[in-house]
């Protein structure tokens, strides 16, 4: 992907997207996804995964990745935040239900796999286990973990409640099934089956010829394969292939 500089997306006019280079980081692919069925463009802008990124953050007020920046509009980085952007600049098609009981359905969902203490949120805290065990943690391992709250306590946990989510998922999809519906809730695909999909490659990445991501970050991703497995089911996996061969566009590119 061709990304701008920070200095260059403060001058660019229209819908600019800060993710993080070289990585299919998830809440960033997750942005990509939402923004790329909508049909809206984007201006790739570079941001360095835990890095201090100063010049991101004297523009949107803090370091991380995904950002979006819509014309003069105030920046956006939370996972619930870019979704309305998206349905804001695009309302068809919609990710959103219009009923309010399947609306609320979706959003629950979407913060188990993308919000604070979700599925994404656990899987990170396990992922930082190996750094900060370290007699002397790397700054750059030492501020990503304070973001998310890390302890080894939190960690130990991380793999109970991932298992949870993953569970519920599991349930809704066989309920779904039953109706002769695809999809996490209701007749057609939302937010939440795009967040599952993109959030699934935590734990287990898809093939090297479609998800060219670093090995040293593959093998990460892939790590604790044993428990996974233990609440990785064929519905799950297929909900994503589903969703990479109808939704999201193959090979990703970052």
């Amino acid at each position: 992907m061709d990304y701008a500089d920070i200095e260059q997306a403060v001058r660019a006019p229209g819908l600019r997207l800060v993710l993080t280079a070289g990585v299919p980081g998830p809440w960033g692919e997750a942005a990509k996804s939402l923004f790329d069925y909508k049909g809206l463009k984007y201006l790739p802008v570079r941001q360095e995964a835990g890095g201090e990124n100063p010049a991101l953050v004297a523009w949107t007020g803090q370091s991380s990745a995904p950002v979006a920046v819509y014309d003069d509009l105030p920046p956006v980085c939370h996972w619930l935040d870019l979704l309305h952007l998206a349905e804001r600049l695009a309302p068809t098609p919609a990710l959103l239900p219009d009923d309010p009981a399947q609306r609320a359905e979706v959003l629950g969902l979407s913060a188990l796999i993308a919000g604070v203490d979700g599925f994404g949120w656990q899987r990170r805290l396990q992922l930082f286990v190996p750094g900060m065990s370290m007699d002397e943690p790397p700054a750059a391992i030492q501020r990503m973990a304070a973001k998310y709250g890390w302890s080894q306590e939190a960690a130990a946990q991380a793999g109970q409640r991932m298992a949870g989510i993953a569970g519920l998922l599991d349930q809704r999809l066989a309920a779904q099934d039953a109706a002769g519906k695809h999809w996490l809730v209701g007749d057609s695909v939302t937010a939440a089956d795009f967040y599952w999909a993109n959030f699934l490659g935590m734990v287990q990445p898809l093939p090297a010829e479609v998800n060219p991501m670093p090995d040293y970050l593959r093998d990460m991703y892939a790590s604790g394969v044993e428990e996974t497995a233990r609440w990785l089911t064929p519905r799950l996996l297929a909900h994503r292939e589903r969703m990479y061969q109808d939704y999201i566009r193959l090979p990703l590119d970052f």
